[in-house]
């Protein structure tokens, strides 16, 4: 199927012949027509299948002009860069059509991003945290929404968005068309699903363990950090097919702990991406590492997720991920658009259960290589990696003490301090035995 066999007008057609798109893929095949039918879509895919064309074709297909200055089209995404990677989508695609969209993010002031919402949109890309702080102050309504659109949404509920997501949800008009892409389905999203959505259609682009054909993958056994640093550096300066290359790693400090090892010895090549960095280096990262400036992207899954590079040719695993899926996601970034890819994966003894598991979605076993012989083999291990000391709570148990009695021998009675007032005629009965009287009075 071509896209000339879809019910596509001559402004997106035009648009598409100059994005050299021809052919769709599974999921846009799928979902146009349903979604065109104005029918909620629950679509299941990958990052790289083209489910960001999916969702915006139908929804640039049937948008008509309007002098309303509120959005008609919301689409809602967890990070900053994968706001701009759909609006730049829906520029390309709407560059024949006299269509106003946006991204607002959080991370900037939001005087900077209110004249474009008050300049008037039709499409508003937007995280949910910033799209919320516009509403309550008014700038923006969100009552002519007659598309609502959440992308990578299973990523959204993992970083704990839920709250925004229903309140969004909540301002939003009764009548209007739900459309929702997620990469896994898992029982809160089920949960989530059944909540809000109007009777979807489940489409589903591939299974989420289904290996890529294109990717050949390989891991190696290494004892340590140090060990994978030498690795690395070794690969890189081996190995000039290593050209564009995609380092995950598990948290935003062995980022910058792999950064720091690596940058010095390829400088001005190596690129760090995650939450902690600032705007301006996130963005100019991304872009370098997009336009071929940098030969290597070390990222964290949060950040990278949903973002689409073009032509990498090798994934490294530094760190291998705790939810098999995260694997999948990771070595699709290549092998795209009948290009081959490698996908390398580094595995400590720590990793044995994450490869279980892994090899256990996609339902055959990562080929192992030997370590090269020119690799250092360090016995230097970090903070992290030193064994932990633990030491026994060990309760002694005291003797038991001796009674003796009483510290202090008892008191004689006179010594005795009771708070008892005697009457004179018992102290004289007590002193002389008997009552004491003076007698009767002489008359």
């Amino acid at each position: 199927m071509q896209f000339t066999d879809f019910n596509i007008n001559t402004p997106l057609a035009n648009a598409l012949s100059d994005l050299q798109i021809t052919q769709p893929t599974t999921i846009q095949e799928k979902a146009f027509p349903v979604i065109m039918s104005g029918r909620d879509v629950v679509g299941i895919a990958q990052t790289g299948t083209g489910k960001t064309i999916s969702y915006l074709l139908p929804c640039l297909r049937q948008w008509k002009f309007s002098k309303e200055k509120n959005p008609t089209i919301l689409i809602v995404v967890p990070t900053r860069e994968l706001v701009l990677q759909v609006v730049d989508d829906v520029e390309k695609l709407a560059k024949y059509m006299q269509i106003r969209v946006a991204g607002v993010y959080g991370g900037v002031n939001m005087v900077q991003q209110t004249p474009l919402i008050l300049a008037g949109l039709d499409v508003l890309v937007a995280t949910p945290g910033r799209l919320l702080d516009f509403v309550l102050n008014g700038s923006l309504k969100l009552k002519s929404v007659k598309r609502f659109i959440i992308d990578e949404v299973d990523e959204m509920l993992n970083l704990g968005f839920r709250p925004q997501l229903i309140r969004i949800i909540d301002l939003l008009p009764i009548k209007r068309q739900n459309l929702m892409f997620s990469a896994t389905i898992t029982e809160e999203l089920k949960v989530f699903i059944a909540d809000f959505f109007v009777d979807p259609l489940e489409i589903e682009a591939a299974h989420t363990g289904t290996p890529l054909e294109n990717i050949k993958q390989a891991g190696i056994k290494v004892p340590n950090f140090n060990t994978k640093i030498n690795l690395l550096a070794f690969l890189l300066k081996t190995h000039p097919e290593f050209a564009k290359v995609l380092v995950f790693v598990s948290t935003k400090k062995m980022a910058d702990d792999v950064f720091e090892r690596i940058s010095p010895l390829f400088p001005e090549t190596i690129g760090v991406i995650h939450s902690n960095k600032s705007q301006n280096n996130r963005f100019e990262a991304f872009r370098s590492f997009n336009n071929n400036k940098l030969r290597v992207l070390i990222a964290t899954d949060i950040v990278a997720r949903g973002l689409d590079f073009d032509d990498i040719t090798h994934v490294v695993n530094f760190d291998m991920p705790e939810v098999p899926e995260s694997y999948m996601h990771r070595i699709g970034r290549t092998g795209r658009a009948d290009k081959k890819g490698v996908a390398l994966a580094f595995i400590t003894k720590a990793d044995t259960d994450y490869r279980k598991n892994i090899e256990e979605l996609m339902g055959i076993k990562i080929p192992m290589m030997k370590m090269p012989e020119e690799v250092d083999i360090s016995k230097e291990l970090t903070e992290d990696e030193l064994p932990k000391v633990t030491m026994k709570n060990v309760l002694v148990t005291l003797p038991k003490k001796e009674e003796n009695g009483a510290a202090f021998h008892e008191k004689k009675d006179k010594n005795k301090k009771v708070n008892m007032k005697v009457r004179r005629a018992e102290a004289m009965r007590n002193k002389y035995g008997k009552p004491k009287s003076r007698g009767q009075k002489k008359k």
